[in-house]
């Protein structure tokens, strides 16, 4: 049977609407641009790989967990360099009002101002810098004292908190500040359905170090992330590292890489690795006029620190596992997703609507469902609630039959191999343990 990977994002997007993974948001009034809702599997799915993330960081004596505010105080987007850096040059067509990131167009395009869309030729203006952050404002008046900004990124939150979280933590250098949360950017040109969009969810960790250590844990940050997309199941082949160099180096940064993953629109960036030297505590102490800085005990030294970074995108993370899972089996479509991370680990299908099936069902189901999130499912035959399961991710099916009255089995069926085996009811729940441990992606 060949075996066809995702080609076109239009079908991933019909699957995670049809199956209940992410909707358009406010889909009945028309939709908003780039903003989507997850549905009750894209819920469990995306809580799933933030579990994941948040133990592979906080399941470390070095590295202490972070909910800071969305609303924050305006100088700190001052101080971040936001309020006057943030922007992206912006280009609008005269004739069809479609507009444009300017580094986004050709020199060609920019040197003639002939739109993309419609083609008309000297219709785009001059470039102008807009801003990405969101603002708004916070009490009864809406004057400029007032002005507060939604936050483009989590990192500034984690920042200011430095000294808040290492005296009340009691931690010694080198350590870090993991959080996840919510992001808001104002893109010019959102799209590619979840990659980028104007509200979006990062994970972040701060990792601070002692100068000149910097490059040392930067390359050990490096592998440790690389490392974790590929134990949530992601095809090495469809990884790769992309150094930022020259002009597309962050002022801020020593050394920059991104993680990238195939995407059917190409190799775009899923998570960034940075070294952002000391500037960022450095520039919070000089707008705050506050001390930020660490007293090594042991050495009597007194330092501001330096910050290796590991960012991902909740989102972008969560779309690299959906397409590298989506595969096309003749007429089978299935989400060959790694178990931990599938919203549903197992199916639990009574053969017939028969009393005695329903009532050995009901019990092994109430057992699954104290260790495991499961479904239970008996309608219509088993060879379309097999393919239902296939399309959602679940890595099990297990079936009751009327053997099973007698000793006490079930058939469980593996969605990768779609092989059948059976197992005593009593065993089912370490049965899918020891198999979850052995998963490897195909």
């Amino acid at each position: 049977m060949s075996t066809t990977d995702l080609k076109d994002m239009a079908e991933l997007v019909s699957l995670c609407k049809r199956r209940g993974f992410i909707f358009p948001s406010s889909e009945i009034y028309g939709g908003i641009g780039s903003c989507w809702d997850y549905g009750p599997l894209g819920s469990e799915l995306k809580l799933n790989v933030k579990n994941r993330w948040w133990n592979a960081m906080t399941n470390r004596d070095d590295i202490e967990g972070l909910d800071a505010a969305i609303l924050m105080h305006p100088r700190v987007w001052e101080a971040s360099g936001h309020v006057d850096g943030f922007v992206d040059p912006l280009v609008d067509c005269k004739k069809c009002r479609a507009r444009f990131r300017a580094d986004h167009l050709t020199p060609e395009q920019i040197d003639s101002k002939n739109c993309p869309t419609c083609g008309t030729k000297g219709s785009l203006t001059e470039p102008r810098q807009f801003n990405l952050m969101f603002k708004t404002h916070m009490g009864p008046m809406e004057d400029t004292a007032s002005l507060v900004y939604l936050r483009p990124e989590t990192a500034q939150g984690i920042f200011v908190n430095f000294e808040n979280v290492q005296q009340s933590a009691r931690q010694k250098i080198p350590f870090g500040i993991a959080q996840i949360g919510k992001a808001f950017r104002n893109e010019i040109t959102p799209g590619n359905f979840i990659f980028r969009t104007r509200e979006f969810e990062q994970m972040e960790m701060q990792y601070f170090v002692k100068p000149g250590s910097d490059m040392e844990h930067f390359e050990q940050w490096k592998a440790m992330r690389h490392k974790w997309h590929v134990d949530n199941g992601i095809r090495p082949n469809k990884l790769r590292f992309h150094e930022h160099a020259g002009t597309e180096l962050a002022h801020y940064a020593r050394a920059a890489f991104d993680i990238q993953y195939e995407f059917p629109i190409g190799w775009q960036e899923v998570e960034g690795i940075h070294n952002r030297t000391d500037f960022d505590l450095k520039r919070h102490q000089e707008f705050s006029k506050k001390k930020i800085e660490y007293f090594d005990e042991a050495t009597r030294e007194k330092y501001v620190p330096f910050v290796v970074e590991t960012s991902v995108g909740c989102d972008r993370a969560l779309l690299s596992i959906l397409c590298d899972a989506y595969r096309l089996e003749g007429e089978r479509t299935v989400l060959k997703m790694h178990p931990e991370l599938a919203p549903y680990k197992v199916a639990l299908f009574p053969l017939m609507k028969k009393p005695e099936l329903i009532e050995f069902s009901d019990k092994v189901y109430a057992d699954l469902k104290r260790t495991f999130r499961a479904t239970y499912d008996d309608s219509g035959s088993i060879g379309k609630r097999y393919r239902r399961q296939d399309e959602i991710g679940t890595p099990f099916c297990a079936t009751v039959d009327y053997d099973g009255l007698t000793d006490q089995s079930v058939t469980v069926r593996d969605r990768d191999n779609m092989t059948q085996e059976r197992v005593p009811a009593a065993r089912l729940t370490d049965y899918m343990r020891d198999q979850m441990k052995i998963w490897k992606p195909s």
